[in-house]
């Protein structure tokens, strides 16, 4: 995983609560079984009922998805973070996000970012009058900031951690390699070795 430090871009709003991960990623896009690729699918539904909000061209490449209270409710399907940070965004601002869709984002790299819903809206109301407008969403100083403004904003230390050292599960438990391997060098022979 790529460390995150800071996100620096433009926004895309999708001004909707609740929206669940079944309709962030449909189920008939998790067969697959790699953790890329699922940028095309994201949303997959809204984009075929046409006048979807991610394809107007003036949020093309937006890296901030700013949306509604409750975003990634439903089942617990880690795809979900995986079409999002796949279709190119880094940071998603919302008042609150479901427990496990939260921690499904912060070990695939995707910046859960919590703000109360009068910050929110008025970001969602900055990037409605002027798309082009940027901001810079700041794990070092926990801080989204634009021109004129700047929202602190809490994330669990431990997460904020792995984010910026770029550790996802398997990189925590190689920091402790050498450990590890003293351990199983004091296991009894007949125990089997890890390899």
């Amino acid at each position: 995983m790529q460390p995150v430090q800071r996100v620096h871009g433009r926004m895309a709003p999708l001004d909707l609560a609740d929206v669940d991960t079944d309709q962030i990623i449909p189920k008939q896009f998790l067969k697959r079984i790699e953790r890329t690729g699922y940028g095309p699918y994201l949303f997959f539904d809204w984009h075929a009922r046409g006048n979807f909000v991610l394809d107007r061209p003036e949020y093309a490449g937006a890296s901030v998805l700013l949306t509604g209270a409750n975003f990634g409710c439903g089942s617990s399907r880690e795809h979900a973070t995986w079409a999002l940070r796949d279709f190119g965004f880094k940071a998603i601002i919302a008042p609150s996000f479901a427990d496990i869709f939260r921690a499904n984002s912060y070990k695939t790299g995707l910046l859960a970012v919590t703000l109360p819903d009068s910050q929110v809206r008025h970001l969602v109301d900055l990037v409605s009058e002027d798309p082009a407008v940027e901001v810079v969403v700041d794990l070092e100083a926990q801080a989204v900031r634009g021109d004129g403004f700047s929202y602190r904003f809490e994330i669990d230390p431990f997460a904020r951690e792995c984010l910026l050292g770029g550790l996802d599960e398997i990189a925590l438990v190689e920091r402790h390699e050498p450990d590890i391997a003293a351990y199983e060098k004091t296991r009894a022979d007949w125990l089997p070795a890890v390899r």
